[in-house]
């Protein structure tokens, strides 16, 4: 076990070529599919704010969703992406990007439901003197947003981070093809059943870096937030 973990430090020490480039593709990857997901996440958190008691059942059926177990998502779009699949014809499967759709599927529901819990109680607390304005309930909640944009930022970070750590959905569709579609969870897995234990634990090292930085920047920016309300509430947005 020593030996592999000193051989572990040696292949970051030097920067292995192809630790780098899984680490770039599991970067890209779960980035997009992150960013889609809150393009297409916070319009439907604003839609379940906006009437919360006429939508719990959509509110449960999201909620419900949070527990969605990857390797299901991952059936899912290959069946969608296959070649007999109504999708087949674009020829994605096995390609990055049907890595981000997966993973975009996976973490939408992260952000929907954080975004719409900060939101409700957002417009709990502002939501009347928005409305007092003029603001339309859609503008009224564009608004909360904007001024949630700190806690999104949070939730988008969460959302990046549950992404770069899932295997299932993206072993399934990608198909683990070394130097297009190896990204570090698929590799650490494939090198471990190989016997190559330094280089995942190589790649092991790598994610606990890249998930306990997102960690770490998630916490400072909430104590930030936190701090920032008690010195000054009405600029804390």
């Amino acid at each position: 076990m020593w030996a592999a973990f000193d051989q572990a430090l040696a292949l970051l020490w030097a920067a292995d070529a192809g630790l780098l480039q899984v680490l770039g593709l599991s970067l890209t990857v779960s980035g997009t599919a992150a960013l889609l997901a809150s393009l297409l996440g916070l319009p439907l958190a604003a839609w379940l704010a906006l009437a919360p008691g006429r939508r719990r059942g959509w509110v449960l059926l999201l909620n419900t969703a949070l527990a969605l177990p990857s390797v299901l998502v991952g059936l899912g779009v290959y069946l969608l992406l296959s070649r007999s699949g109504p999708l087949g014809s674009w020829g994605l499967l096995f390609t990055p990007w049907a890595m981000i759709v997966a993973q975009t599927i996976l973490v939408l529901p992260v952000v929907a439901a954080l975004a719409r819990a900060r939101l409700v109680e957002g417009l709990e607390e502002g939501g009347e003197q928005l409305r007092s304005l003029g603001a339309s309930p859609w503008l009224a909640a564009l608004l909360m947003l904007l001024h949630l944009r700190r806690a999104l930022l949070v939730i988008l970070l969460s959302a990046f981070g549950r992404a770069i750590a899932e295997v299932g959905a993206v072993m399934v569709v990608g198909g683990n093809i070394e130097g297009f579609t190896r990204v570090m969870t698929t590799t650490i897995a494939l090198e471990t059943s190989k016997g190559d234990l330094p280089r995942a634990m190589a790649l092991g090292l790598l994610l606990l870096l890249v998930v306990g930085l997102l960690n770490g920047l998630s916490a400072w920016l909430q104590q930030a937030f936190v701090l920032q309300r008690k010195a000054a509430p009405e600029l804390a947005l």
